[in-house]
């Protein structure tokens, strides 16, 4: 029998979900009986393509999402609910691309990890669909974070789509799965007269837990780390801002900090690291700071480090929580997703330290990171098996 072939396309800004979608690939081939070709846009594309995955000539054709939401980045804001509307009129662009790479293709399944646009595609026009569709989700629901009436009507129109309706629910998304836990879910509505999110995610969605890209029991000693890495075993403060250009004013934050610290850590060692496509030398930072741009496998140097300064996004927050690292964590501001659904989940689990960029000044972080620096983590280990378990799921489908 030959092997079924897998379309994955790994969607969303950033690299927090390619990480987990390549965890994901690999339990589906230890399964056995699958061939996977990926379809993603920049920068998850390098990832996949540094992992020796192999990719469809139709990434050409993908919308850069990571420059959308950049474009509207202001002062290291993005409103979320904004981005989603504005990104919504280039997903047909999308669509059409993943659709014909799957006719042309003669998949036999298709992965999508937070692609609305196929969803949304395979609802308006289900006679498309020709194979089975997986959808991943890790929220459920935008909320609005201000009391604009715009921003409360968008959030409502676009919860009241993500709602839909509950009659054929499932002809376009066959198997949805919730890389999270059911408490990760509010029990809230969508909004008025609207069902509430965590029933929607019960009926809808298969909970598979937590999925990393590594074995957190492996990366216990720090000292062996720093070996590896390259640092001497003077105190570590990594500081990282993710996938996209936003977050340079963390990271100058973070550089300005490094004065302070160092009356009282003569010896610290700061890492900034800009991510594929933040530019070092846009960089202000004070001497000392190594500025650094992309690093592959950046958990290994979260492992070793004594405390990580990082924005709020569920992937790296999650890492240092299975990694019992102490953290610092800045939500982007406006970013509903990590100013909720994230932030709340670290709350549940006691992880972190939660910051605003807006409201801190260097000599209020440096405060806070000599407060927390080495401090022994506080919360429960955490189960991040989630790979295997919708692995075995999405088996089950083919």
């Amino acid at each position: 029998m030959s092997d079924k072939r897998i379309l994955f396309v790994s969607g969303s800004i950033g690299l927090g979900h390619v990480t987990r979608d390549l965890a994901l690939a690999r339990e589906l081939r230890a399964l056995g009986g699958v061939n996977i070709a990926w379809l993603a846009a920049p920068p998850a594309d390098r990832v996949l393509r540094d992992a020796g995955e192999e990719l469809h000539p139709s990434c050409s054709r993908l919308v850069d999402m990571s420059a959308i939401a950049e474009a509207q980045t202001s002062r290291g804001r993005l409103n979320l609910i904004r981005y989603a509307l504005g990104a919504r009129k280039t997903w047909g662009r999308n669509f059409d691309a993943v659709d014909e790479a799957m006719t042309q293709g003669e998949f036999d399944l298709l992965i999508g990890d937070e692609t609305y646009e196929l969803a949304l595609g395979y609802r308006k026009e289900p006679d498309r669909k020709k194979r089975p569709f997986v959808m991943i989700y890790d929220f459920v629901g935008f909320d609005a974070l201000s009391k604009h009436p715009l921003e409360q009507i968008g959030v409502y129109l676009w919860n009241r789509t993500w709602a839909g309706k509950s009659a054929g629910a499932r002809t376009y998304v066959d198997l949805g799965l919730f890389i999270g836990e059911e408490e990760d879910v509010p029990d809230l509505r969508f909004g008025p007269f609207l069902p509430s999110r965590r029933e929607w995610a019960k009926t809808r969605c298969t909970f598979v837990g937590y999925v990393l890209d590594f074995d957190p029991l492996r990366y216990r000693d720090a000292a062996a780390l720093r070996r590896e890495l390259g640092y001497d075993q003077s105190p570590l403060v990594i500081c990282a801002v993710g996938g996209t250009s936003i977050g340079r004013e963390l990271l100058e934050l973070c550089g300005g900090a490094y004065p302070i610290l160092e009356q009282s850590i003569p010896d610290l060692q700061m890492i900034l690291v800009c991510g594929p496509r933040l530019n070092p030398r846009g960089i202000r930072a004070p001497d000392g700071v190594r500025i650094e741009r992309y690093v592959p496998e950046l958990y290994k140097h979260l492992a070793a480090c004594d405390l990580a300064v990082v924005q709020g996004g569920g992937t790296i927050t999650l890492e240092l929580t299975a990694l019992r690292r102490p953290f610092i964590f800045f939500p982007i501001e406006g970013h509903c997703e990590q100013e909720g659904a994230v932030a709340d989940r670290l709350a549940r689990h006691g992880a972190g330290i939660r910051m605003r960029t807006s409201a801190t000044n260097p000599s209020q972080l440096a405060e806070v990171v000599l407060r927390e620096m080495s401090r022994p983590a506080r919360w429960p280990e955490i189960s991040a098996d989630g790979a295997r378990r919708a692995a075995e799921a999405i088996r089950k489908l083919l």
